[in-house]
């Protein structure tokens, strides 16, 4: 199992649920508003007046056959709307409940 991490703006949030559909992962926790900064452009999405994108963070817990498609379509959708911003991480699950 791995975590996939998925932080990206809002404005992306019907193709980023679309491949989680297509990819075949059900299961996940959204947050719905969380600020962030990219790490080497764009600039700030803090939901206020002076930076007003707002961007979502998903977690999902996926079996390691489904992180290569996953991330694979998650560049696509990067390459697409790269001013948007999107980042995703994945790290090993140690044990599951």
């Amino acid at each position: 199992m791995k975590a996939l991490f998925i932080s990206y703006n809002q404005a992306t949030t019907e193709r980023v649920e679309a491949m989680l559909d297509e990819v075949g992962i059900r299961g996940y926790t959204l947050f719905p508003l969380t600020h962030g900064r990219g790490s080497y452009t764009g600039e700030p999405h803090r939901a206020n007046h002076t930076w007003p994108a707002m961007n979502s963070t998903i977690i999902a817990m996926v079996e390691d056959d489904k992180v290569e498609p996953a991330m694979a379509a998650l560049r696509e959708i990067d390459k697409d709307t790269q001013l948007q911003g999107l980042r995703a991480f994945v790290w090993n699950i140690e044990q599951e409940m």
